[in-house]
């Protein structure tokens, strides 16, 4: 397949916007840090205006400090906001009941090391007073959809942080939420459970959840979320849908099959006439991810196949 780019100004043409039910809503939020002395140390966050709507998945990025996991507390009610207000199903973050509705994964999972995959959901279960019948379907199922059937009985002393991180997806899980919060949800994970923590994760939005996700990974964010908002030393610097975000309108790519030579000259004689020049020509490019997945697919289905110098279109069998 070939590729080129050109310079091109388009018309933007606006979203169309429909109403929607709004999940998560701050108005002017700020949150200072005090020191001992009570006098305003650090400013996490800066008027936060910021909606987030049932059945999307949104991500919050920012560098370190930037006021991301500050965020995810105030929504939990974990902290009081300085100012503004934060309601989160039309309620006050502070109610404490709505975090019924809940599921939380934090950076760091704190999790009983002394308990296996089954003990350490049936304990949350109990938290939530589920009975036992619905504990024993949930967990099971839930065990089985992070792909941890084949450890459920190991002590959590005994998992990797991938394996970690996935049981703490599906203790926030447990009570079947309707808003689900991520802090990291992919830190600590292989190329292989990080593609598929991100499909976990659009699955739970087409069964109508609504998904909050900090990340400092881009591609993660890039791949699974439908819009986010960019914070930087507790402001808001960005907001939008990630594909119009994304998008450079004012330059048009055409990906065509593979040209012959002389297709290739015409056009560029008809664009030279036109006096429009060319930025890029050649072939596409794949994902890094995408390319070490498929060689790992490739190398399970055909275990006798050895692949080398892609690039150069090497490759041979043992």
């Amino acid at each position: 397949m070939s590729q080129f780019t050109v310079d091109s100004i388009d018309a933007e043409r606006g979203p169309t916007s429909t109403p929607r039910d709004v999940v998560i809503e701050t108005r002017g939020l700020s949150k200072f840090y005090r020191d001992f002395w009570g006098r305003k140390k650090v400013q996490a966050l800066k008027a936060l205006d910021l909606q987030v709507y049932r059945g999307e998945i949104f991500g919050l990025l920012g560098p370190n400090g930037s006021g991301k996991t500050t965020t995810m507390k105030l929504l939990l009610g974990l902290l009081f906001p300085t100012g503004g207000d934060v309601l989160v199903f039309g309620r006050p973050a502070t109610d404490v009941a709505k975090n019924e509705r809940i599921g939380y994964l934090p950076e760091e999972s704190y999790l009983y090391r002394f308990l296996n995959a089954e003990e350490t959901l049936d304990f949350y279960g109990r938290l939530f007073n589920m009975s036992r019948s619905v504990r024993r379907q949930r967990v099971s199922d839930l065990i089985e959809m992070v792909g941890l059937t084949w450890a459920k009985r190991r002590t959590l002393k005994e998992y990797s942080k991938g394996m970690t991180r996935r049981i703490g997806l599906a203790q926030a899980l447990i009570n079947d939420p309707e808003l689900i919060l991520l802090d990291e949800p992919t830190s600590g994970l292989d190329p292989i459970g990080t593609r598929e923590m991100k499909d976990l994760i659009l699955k739970l939005r087409d069964q109508g959840k609504t998904v909050v996700m900090c990340s400092h990974l881009l591609a993660d964010v890039q791949d699974v979320c439908d819009r986010i908002g960019i914070l930087y030393q507790g402001e808001l610097k960005e907001l939008g849908r990630v594909d119009q975000l994304v998008t450079l309108k004012d330059v048009t790519e055409i990906r065509v099959p593979k040209l012959d030579p002389r297709v290739e000259n015409e056009i560029r004689e008809v664009l030279a006439r036109h006096q429009v020049s060319v930025l890029e020509w050649g072939n596409p490019s794949t994902t890094l991810e995408d390319l070490f997945l498929r060689i790992i697919r490739e190398s399970e289905a055909h275990p006798g196949l050895r692949v080398h110098g892609r690039g150069n279109g090497n490759a041979d069998r043992n």
